[in-house]
């Protein structure tokens, strides 16, 4: 069982689309982010978190060739405007791919991409099928069952969802804030990624300080660094950080 990292990158990327950089080293291929999305594949299944914008290149670069579910942490645009590329394996397979998602997030998707949800045609069938987020999530890993633990935590103004695998990788791209009730869900895991957009204050994300702050805290064996801005350059994140942590990079395997 494995993890990738298919984007680290804030919702702008690195380069931005007008080429901007910013303080990113433009050599190091390590500084070349798409938008954030994250995949964990067992011998059985393959499940995306997040339908980011660069989807399509993120799937072509890491050579996924079929997608059995999605889990969606919240209904941004960064997060969610990638769900078109998921009808390629609809047409593969011939069967709705479920997608799990709060209510929030499933509103805005059905508003924003009703096609994909409702048969309009025999040339146009729904494509993908709304499921519930609840407390029993599991996954299959051969004759396991692999628990998909869902924790609700604040990013900004909306709720955003962090879901722990196996009790051990914790994804939680898009954070301000983690109620205290559930940091013991995160204590001592193998992987920790989290949000760190960059050095100053925002008020919908987790910067460099508080991510440190939050590592600390929780412990866990490695923590790895995602949703980074272009302020952020890969090699002095290296520099200044210690060795359990370090900064995400578009393609990082992780195993589970």
């Amino acid at each position: 069982m494995k993890f990738i990292i298919l984007g680290c990158g804030s919702s702008m990327g690195v380069p931005r689309a007008d080429g901007f950089f910013g303080k990113c080293n433009p050599k190091n291929p390590k500084n070349l982010r798409t938008r954030c999305s994250g995949l964990i594949k067992t011998k059985d299944e393959t499940i995306i978190i997040d339908t980011s914008p660069d989807l399509r290149q993120q799937l072509i670069n890491n050579k996924i060739k079929t997608i059995d579910k999605v889990f969606y942490s919240h209904m941004h645009a960064d997060q969610t405007h990638g769900i078109n590329d998921l009808r390629v394996f609809y047409l593969k397979n011939k069967k709705t791919i479920p997608i799990y998602a709060d209510i929030k997030t499933k509103k805005y998707l059905f508003n924003s991409f009703k096609y994909c949800f409702v048969n309009n045609s025999n040339e146009y069938p729904a494509t993908l099928k709304f499921n519930n987020i609840n407390r029993n999530l599991f996954i299959k890993d051969g004759e396991k069952k692999i628990s998909v633990k869902p924790i609700v935590v604040k990013h900004g103004k909306v709720n955003s969802i962090c879901y722990i695998f196996d009790k051990k990788l914790a994804y939680i791209s898009d954070v301000s804030s983690i109620d205290s009730k559930y940091y013991n869900y995160f204590k001592n895991l193998k992987y920790l990624i989290i949000d760190c957009l960059w050095l100053r204050y925002h008020p919908s994300h987790l910067n460099l300080e508080n991510s440190l702050k939050l590592i600390k805290l929780f412990k866990p064996k490695k923590a790895i660094l995602t949703n980074l801005h272009s302020d952020l350059d890969y090699d002095y994140l290296k520099k200044i950080l210690p060795n359990n942590i370090i900064p995400a990079y578009d393609g990082l395997n992780l195993n589970l």
